[in-house]
């Protein structure tokens, strides 16, 4: 669904409920300038960033990434 930045002001209410199952993209000037998400949606994207950057670090660490308690002490910084 998409708005415009007045129409969701003027009913942010009825928005705020659509959102709560889809996204509501918001237009201003014509241009797409926000989405409006639930905050059930909101945790789920960060929870999935999350696994992202920690399955990065895990290939890392395979790949001979030493990690940073491991670096600083070589370094003479532990």
């Amino acid at each position: 669904m998409q708005v415009t930045a007045t129409e969701l002001k003027n009913r942010l209410g009825q928005y705020l409920d659509v959102a709560e199952t889809n996204p509501v993209f918001v237009k201003k000037s014509g241009r797409k300038k926000s989405v409006l998400i639930s905050n059930a949606m909101y945790e789920k994207l960060l929870a999935y960033e999350d696994a992202y950057w920690a399955s990065k670090a895990k290939i890392a660490e395979d790949e001979g990434y030493l990690g940073v308690k491991v670096s600083e002490a070589l370094l003479g910084r532990a």
